[in-house]
């Protein structure tokens, strides 16, 4: 049974376009996986807590020795990293601030990008590398934007510092099959806003039908 990992990352509730349009993807895998299942993890309504000096203490320790802060404060990133890693698919709503990801989504980033739970070290030659755990997935990211030209080969491109970096961390822990829905323009006119989505909710169903 395949299993699609739902993550949604706005604080905004109903009048979040992000949450629309990862609801619309979730909706559209159902259709095209009818014996799948859907995990949701909220992030922006109900936010991860950051790493903290415990969870540090526990990540890098023989569990047998954790305190019951650093059991505590790295059980949270068991449960993110176990949901991820037992995932076939992933669909991220990202919207952009301030040209780069939310704080709810960094902090579930550094939740799970994880030395020996989704990413290990090796040294054959004495040069340390690192090799992805997390192998095996695709992944979708829907960005939305209020602003415009900010998507690929457009006047503000340069300015994106969300999608380069969600692909290189996922490249890290393993994820290269990865696809982007951009929306943007959100904060313009009507008709400039509504053309934008109407583009995005295609690319989301066509996407999510795969």
């Amino acid at each position: 049974m395949k299993t699609l990992l739902h993550i949604d990352s706005s604080p905004r509730d109903g009048r979040s376009h992000s949450r629309q349009l990862t609801a619309t993807f979730a909706e559209a895998w159902r259709r095209a996986n009818p014996d799948g299942q859907v995990v949701h993890r909220e992030l922006g309504l109900t936010p991860v807590p950051p790493v903290s000096e415990d969870w540090i203490a526990a990540a890098f320790s023989n569990p047998a020795d954790h305190t019951p802060a650093q059991r505590a404060a790295i059980a949270v990133s068991n449960e993110l990293v176990d949901e991820l890693l037992a995932a076939d698919e992933v669909v991220i709503g990202a919207p952009m601030y301030n040209f780069a990801v939310n704080a709810s989504l960094k902090a579930w980033i550094d939740q799970v990008v994880r030395i020996g739970r989704t990413v290990r070290t090796d040294a054959p030659s004495g040069v340390p590398s690192y090799v992805g755990l997390a192998k095996g997935k695709k992944v979708t990211i829907i960005t939305t934007r209020g602003g415009a030209d900010l998507g690929p080969e457009e006047p503000m491109a340069q300015f994106d510092a969300q999608v380069p970096y969600l692909k290189q961390l996922l490249g890290f822990i393993g994820i290269t099959d990865i696809s982007v829905v951009y929306a943007g323009s959100l904060a313009g006119s009507d008709e400039v806003r509504h053309s934008s989505l109407d583009k995005a909710f295609a690319a989301v169903e066509a996407l999510a039908g795969k």
